[in-house]
């Protein structure tokens, strides 16, 4: 994980919407900012891959019962989308690893993102909340 703590940049664009901590949730939150971003005319991939992967954990980790996630996608004048998504259970905040123990279903996730991303990070807050971010530089994909 990119440890350096990064603000986020001033938005030329930004999209932001709710959703339920559900498998449906994290489909949908694909889905959107898949729209979203064919609506910029962003290139969908790796964002896509990335939405996915952190819609997913917010869904298995950030789980908090009545409560949900929100999906933040902001793009900056220089060529920056930066993705956050923004769950309920601050306290439970990912931990890196440099290969899952042994073969597994699971437990790829932020191997993927790390691959995907130019940085990535968590933010505690706001309270009680954790904000997973992540950020790719357009410039490489056009």
């Amino acid at each position: 994980m990119n440890q350096r703590i990064t603000a986020p940049r001033t938005p030329l664009r930004q999209y932001t919407v709710p959703l339920s901590t559900t498998c449906r949730g994290a489909r949908l939150a694909r889905l959107l900012a898949a729209e979203q971003l064919e609506a910029w005319g962003v290139p969908l991939d790796p964002a896509r891959l990335i939405v996915a992967e952190l819609a997913a954990n917010a869904v298995l980790h950030g789980r908090v019962p009545g409560r949900g996630f929100r999906l933040t996608l902001a793009l900056t004048m220089d060529g920056v989308l930066r993705i956050e998504v923004i769950d309920p259970r601050g306290e439970n905040a990912p931990v890196t690893r440099d290969a899952p123990p042994e073969p597994a279903e699971s437990g790829y996730g932020l191997l993927l993102v790390e691959e995907a991303a130019d940085r990535w990070g968590v933010l505690p807050g706001p309270f009680p909340c954790k904000t997973v971010w992540a950020e790719v530089e357009l410039g490489r994909f056009r």
